[in-house]
């Protein structure tokens, strides 16, 4: 499959911020973008489990307020508040590690509706080494694997064991570790720091080793 992988990056505004979380520090990362289908429609995609194994990965528990999900091979946590068809919040726990994932939806125009996720980590060991990227690249990739679910809902998901050895796969994970790094930067990150971990997380998801320094 050819990918535009210019157009998919640029389709993606990436912002994020600094605050507390149960009086630690955290940083909240922000990603969004626009699909060519309802609100409803959109809503379905995000929190049915049939349709989440088509653009994300398997997924089972009760899916509803106060129910616990778990993810294939992946995080688990509980469904915190659910606001059809605009809100979705739950914990997002893998391993030791906790943090918040906050999906927000609205309509963007005549036959357009945008996604918008919050993933919200307390700063870690993992966060210095990677940064921004520890999140965000993967959920960029959530957000392309539902705009081929949206345009083409029939076809299998994309195959992660194997999309990073592709050409469009490889660039669009190195585009999108640098665009993270760049918005790292934004955000007042030192800049050899925020470029330091880009790299970090490009390697991690390519595969391919980082130069050392």
């Amino acid at each position: 499959m050819d990918l535009d992988v210019e157009r998919l990056l640029g389709a993606v505004e990436r912002t994020v911020s600094s605050l507390e979380r149960d009086g630690q520090a955290a940083r909240a990362v922000t990603l969004a973008r626009s699909y060519a289908t309802t609100v409803e429609d959109l809503w379905d995609a995000v929190t049915s489990a049939e349709r989440i194994a088509r653009w994300f990965l398997p997924v089972s528990g009760r899916l509803e307020p106060g129910g616990r999900y778990q993810l294939e091979g992946n995080a688990g946590g509980t469904i915190s508040q659910c606001e059809r068809p605009s809100y979705l919040g739950l914990t997002w726990e893998f391993g030791d590690e906790l943090s918040w994932v906050e999906a927000r939806l609205r309509s963007d125009g005549i036959g357009r509706s945008r996604l918008a996720i919050t993933h919200t980590a307390l700063v870690s060991d993992h966060w210095h080494q990677f940064g921004l990227g520890a999140v965000g690249v993967g959920w960029e990739m959530g957000l392309l694997g539902m705009e081929l679910h949206l345009a083409q809902p029939d076809e299998p998901r994309l195959d992660a064991a194997t999309f990073h050895t592709t050409r469009d796969g490889k660039a669009l994970l190195v585009g999108s570790s640098a665009a993270w790094g760049r918005a790292a930067e934004a955000a007042g990150t030192d800049p050899d720091v925020a470029r330091a971990a880009a790299l970090h997380t490009a390697a991690f998801y390519t595969g391919d080793t980082v130069a050392p320094d």
